[in-house]
């Protein structure tokens, strides 16, 4: 079975029965739109070239990316070519090994698709162990939003003893970078809904409330001043943010398209930017409890609409990811839903609390 796994911001996973031939059930769109434009459908099962593996998937994840690049958001940055099968963050088992790979067939592994994960088999380049006591669902969920938030203070620089404002805190990214950055001995302050503050609060954060006087009380919470922010929400904040740190080159965003206008760095788009030599330790830090990462809903993949539907968060808010059910074939798709609440409409109707 496959599923959708989401977070605290956002992952979702889903489930299907396992193939006995070469065919694989995939979930792609043909078009832009909303939810409804995602399709079950059947392709032949990828087969890996030299030094790549072929993952039969247990959880793939749903990042608020996928919804808005499905939703037509983001062509400026990432243009599709249809039909289109979303997903890059999968976990599984290995099923067939290209030339030269360092796995075998039967190795729990996780990593980043070289085509959709919204799929029963994925391709990997570059794929990673899977500590024992990671369970899929939490593998796959964590390396968007893992990788994104260690990317983010790599970027910025922030040192022990100085100040970081995190836009989106309570979201999944921003409760990686919330926790990564204190454990470096960086004050956090982080803007969040009200409904999060206590539970940001207890990752090590100085929460206040986003929306209109955001930028008085994170003042009035760091009157020594702020060294560098990291905007995880898109939500229109970049201009106040430089303002605040006096310096574009001190600001970074993960959500906003805007930020070329303001001097601020765009971060994700290239892989080159990327950090995914950080992915072991954020897992092995996730596997000894070091690092939280609660698990939120899974469905089935079956079911590819579900995961980027409204709904009320649930009661397991603090998710960082959602859970798949184990199963003998790929069983999940985590949704990673790390729109915050500062985000668009979208973003409220996506993300999980």
């Amino acid at each position: 079975m496959s599923h959708w796994v989401t977070t605290a911001s956002m992952k979702v996973s889903v489930t299907w029965p396992r193939s006995r031939n070469s065919r694989a059930r995939t979930g792609p769109y043909t078009g832009y739109g909303g939810p409804e434009v995602l399709t079950v459908s059947q392709v032949a099962a990828p087969e890996p070239g030299p030094g790549q593996l072929r993952i039969r998937v247990r959880a793939a994840a749903v990042n608020p990316i996928d919804v808005r690049i499905r939703a037509g958001m983001m062509q400026g940055v990432f243009p599709v070519d249809f039909p289109m099968v979303p997903g890059w963050d999968v976990a599984g088992v290995v099923d067939e090994v290209g030339e030269g790979a360092a796995f075998s067939v039967g190795e729990e592994v996780f990593g980043v698709a070289t085509v959709g994960g919204y799929s029963e088999y994925a391709l990997l380049d570059r794929p990673f162990a899977k500590p024992r006591e990671l369970s899929f669902e939490t593998a796959a969920a964590m390396i968007t939003v893992g990788e994104a938030a260690y990317r983010a203070l790599e970027h910025l620089g922030v040192r022990e003893g100085q100040t970081l404002l995190i836009h989106g805190a309570g979201g999944s990214v921003g409760t990686v970078a919330v926790q990564l950055a204190s454990a470096r001995g960086i004050t956090v302050v982080g803007t969040v809904a009200e409904e999060d503050i206590e539970r940001v609060t207890g990752l090590g954060a100085v929460a206040v409330r986003y929306g209109d006087g955001w930028l008085e009380r994170v003042r009035a919470a760091a009157p020594d001043g702020v060294d560098a922010v990291f905007d995880a929400s898109g939500a229109g904040v970049l201009p106040d943010s430089v303002a605040l740190v006096g310096d574009a080159d001190k600001v970074i965003t993960i959500a906003d398209p805007a930020a070329a206008r303001h001097g601020v760095l765009f971060t994700g788009t290239d892989p080159a930017d990327r950090f995914p030599q950080a992915l072991p330790q954020l897992a092995h830090l996730i596997a000894a409890g070091r690092l939280d990462l609660p698990l939120w809903r899974t469905y089935p993949l079956a079911e590819p609409h579900r995961p980027t539907q409204p709904w009320k968060p649930a009661a397991t808010a603090a998710t960082a990811a959602t859970a798949a059910k184990s199963s003998s074939s790929p069983d999940a798709v985590t949704d990673h839903r790390f729109f915050s609440a500062e985000g668009s409409s979208t973003a409220r109707t996506t993300r999980a609390r």
